[in-house]
C-alpha cells in the first residue's frame, strides 16, 4: 500500500465527527459576564490643619458665678540663695575651688598669720603622731621652705650662742652643713627611684630638725654633758622617726637602708656638734 492511500473511515466515527460539527456551528461561543464593580469605599478627609478635631464637647462658657468664686492657684517663689559669709572667699580658696586670693594687696600682717599657721600646721604632721604620717603625699600636700629654713638658722644661732669663741665660725658652719646635707640627701633619695618632689623632700627634711632645735636650746640653758648627752639622745631618736615614714615609703623598700642611712648620719653629725660646742 502506497502512501497516497487513504483508509475509510467507520461508520460509527464518521457519524460522531458530523455530530460534533453539529454542536460546534449550532451553539455560538458565549461571553462569561463581566466581575460586578466593588461598592464605593469612605473617603477619607483630608485637612490642611495639623491638628486633628477633636469628638469632645467644647467646655461650657464660665458664668458670672463662676467667675467670682474663682481663686487663682498661688505660685511657690523660688527662694533666694543665702548671702555667702564675709570669710567665703577664704573658704573657697583653701578647698581648691574658685579664684586663688590676691596676696599682693594684702597687709603684711595676714601674709605673716598665714604662713605661721602653715608651718605650724605642717610641723604637726611631720614631727607629732597623726594619721597622714604614712603618706607623704597627704602628709606635706602644701610643704613650704619658710618652716625649715627658720628652723635651720635658729639651729645655727643656738649653736653660736653655745660657743664661747668663734660664733661666726660656728654659725657659718653649722648653716652650711644642715643646708648643704639636706640637699644631699635629697638628692640620694631621687638617684635611688624616689617618688618625691625635690623642695618637698627638702620640705620635710628641715621640719624633722624641730627636735634638736629643742635639744640645742635646753642644753644651752644647762651645761652639764649627761643632760646633754641625755636630752641630744632623745632629740635624734625624735628626728630619725619622724623622717623614717616619709623616706622609707618613698623608695622601693630594698632600698630603705641606703635612703634611711644618710639621714640618720646628718642627724647624728649635729647631735655630736651639739655637745661638743662648749
Amino acid at each position: 500500500m502506497s502512501h497516497g492511500d487513504t483508509i475509510p473511515l467507520h461508520s460509527s466515527s464518521q457519524s460522531d465527527i458530523d455530530e460534533i460539527e453539529n454542536l460546534i456551528y449550532s451553539n455560538p461561543s458565549t461571553v462569561l459576564p463581566a466581575r460586578p464593580p466593588s461598592p464605593p469605599r469612605a473617603a477619607i478627609p483630608v485637612s490642611s490643619s495639623p491638628f486633628m478635631p477633636s469628638n469632645l464637647r467644647p467646655p461650657p462658657p464660665p458664668t458670672s458665678t463662676t467667675t467670682t468664686n474663682y481663686k487663682p492657684t498661688p505660685v511657690p517663689s523660688i527662694p533666694s540663695p543665702p548671702s555667702l559669709p564675709s570669710s567665703g572667699q577664704s573658704n573657697i580658696a583653701a578647698t581648691g575651688f574658685g579664684c586663688p586670693p590676691n596676696t599682693l594687696t594684702e597687709p603684711v600682717w595676714d601674709t605673716v598669720k598665714r604662713d605661721l599657721s602653715r608651718i605650724v600646721s605642717n610641723l604637726k604632721l611631720v614631727v607629732f603622731p597623726n594619721p597622714y604620717r604614712e603618706d607623704p603625699g597627704k602628709a606635706l600636700r602644701d610643704w613650704d621652705l619658710w618652716g625649715p629654713f627658720f628652723f635651720i638658722v635658729f639651729l645655727g644661732l643656738t649653736l653660736s650662742w653655745s660657743a664661747s669663741v668663734k660664733k661666726s665660725e660656728v654659725f657659718a658652719v653649722a648653716f652650711a652643713l644642715l643646708a648643704a646635707g639636706a640637699v644631699i640627701l635629697t638628692l640620694n633619695v631621687l638617684l635611688l627611684g624616689g617618688h618625691i618632689i625635690f623642695f618637698q623632700s627638702l620640705s620635710l627634711l628641715g621640719y624633722c630638725l624641730f627636735p634638736l632645735d629643742v635639744g640645742a636650746f635646753i642644753c644651752m640653758l644647762k651645761d652639764n654633758v649627761i643632760l646633754k648627752v641625755v636630752v641630744v639622745c632623745v632629740a635624734l631618736a625624735w628626728s630619725s622617726w619622724a623622717a623614717y615614714p616619709f623616706m622609707s615609703t618613698a623608695v622601693n623598700p630594698r632600698r630603705k637602708a641606703l635612703a634611711l642611712y644618710p639621714v640618720v648620719l646628718m642627724y647624728v653629725s649635729v647631735g655630736f656638734l651639739i655637745i661638743a660646742i662648749d
